[in-house]
């Protein structure tokens, strides 16, 4: 019921939105001109120049980004138009050009291409941990996550970000789910593990499936069988509630993502495990830190929210319990948490409430920097 009125909501609001837009259009001075030599072309044009906004944005893209840039737009002419309310309150006077249109579409532009750029330059971040566990040396973890292959990003694009991760002489790689979505086309997700192939690294490649992973509706090309396959056969390691010990002393337990049925616990997971080790979970989606803080692993590595992609959406994700952080390092009694805001993103190539990354994590025992 709810996916039947979902899209129906959808359709109102953009028309709401579109209406509001058609009749600001119409107040600009260029139009009004026109108005007193044909009504028809001014009604006309005033409607066919967001028409054409949305149309560009929807066979350029999709339909959502269209509705996105919509939106935004939309937001920002009525922030506009108040505040040349206010302004022309205080004049008592009425402007002579529609200085109100020209700033929300100035904000509108200025703010999007900020967002394309956020979302296809990848950043490197990086953090620096410490750590009492008897680990042989210390560990570089790189960890990235909702690449969404062939949705936004290609398998040629994530093979070249995955050129510039070689250079990081990592010790573990891990990708913390999303790797494909639901339209994935299996020619950018063979690219993408070929590349994953050609890693360095001392300990291996690990992967835990995300909610897209397995497809919801699996329209796409390839089956789940296929990935598992083409992850495997480039030397990646798929874990399904299932634990690796590396011969440096670090313990990687893998979870399902919660989408799955059966899941096991976190503290289960861990129930068995050496302490003295250091204990790395993944887990895609980042909800359950009070299990995992129970769990007493030592750090949990997550993706999911992409960082709040759209501003505000990370914030109203945290306020309706959807996830327990959007972005970032936290520590809950003893267990660190990282989301990490992804190296790509769904449906929409524009991040206004992140960027995209990908992650080291350097983990330093604190008994090699006393010997030291």
């Amino acid at each position: 019921m709810l996916w039947t009125i979902l899209p129906v909501m959808l359709v109102l609001i953009i028309a709401g939105v579109l209406l509001y837009i058609v009749v600001a259009f119409r107040r600009f001075r260029f139009i009004k001109k026109l108005k007193s030599r044909s009504r028809f072309l001014s009604a006309a044009l005033s409607a066919l120049i967001p028409l054409c906004i949305l149309l560009s944005f929807l066979l350029w893209i999709n339909l959502t980004t269209a509705a996105v840039v919509l939106l935004h737009l939309f937001l920002f002419w009525v922030i506009s138009d108040l505040l040349f309310a206010v302004v022309k309150k205080i004049r008592k006077k009425e402007g002579k050009y529609y200085y109100a249109g020209v700033m929300a579409l100035t904000l509108t532009a200025v703010l999007l291409i900020w967002g394309w750029v956020n979302f296809h330059q990848v950043r490197r971040t990086s953090y620096e941990l410490n750590t009492d566990k008897s680990l042989d040396a210390p560990c570089r973890v790189v960890e990235i996550a909702d690449s969404h292959l062939g949705v936004t990003m290609s398998g040629e694009a994530f093979a070249k970000e995955l050129a510039r991760i070689n250079q990081e002489n990592a010790d573990v790689l891990v990708i913390v789910g999303d790797f494909v979505d639901d339209d994935t086309p299996k020619e950018d997700m063979l690219t993408a593990c070929e590349a994953l192939g050609n890693v360095r690294t001392k300990y291996g490649i690990y992967f835990v499936y995300g909610n897209h992973d397995k497809g919801y509706y699996q329209y796409r090309d390839f089956t789940s069988q296929e990935l598992r396959n083409a992850l495997a056969q480039n030397g990646v390691t798929i874990l399904e509630d299932e634990t690796v010990l590396l011969e440096n002393g670090l313990t990687i337990i893998g979870r399902q993502d919660r989408t799955a049925s059966g899941r096991a616990s976190a503290p289960s997971l861990t129930a068995d495990l050496d302490r003295n080790r250091y204990l790395l979970m993944l887990d895609h989606q980042p909800n359950d830190y009070s299990q995992e803080a129970a769990s007493e692993a030592d750090l949990v590595l997550s993706g999911h929210t992409h960082g709040g992609h759209i501003f505000p959406v990370g914030q109203i994700g945290i306020w309706m319990g959807a996830n327990d952080k959007t972005y970032g390092y936290e520590m809950r009694g003893q267990t660190g948490f990282i989301v990490t805001s992804g190296i790509s993103g769904w449906a929409v190539p524009i991040k206004t409430g992140t960027f995209s990354e990908y992650v080291v994590i350097d983990i330093t025992p604190l008994k090699a920097n006393a010997m030291n």
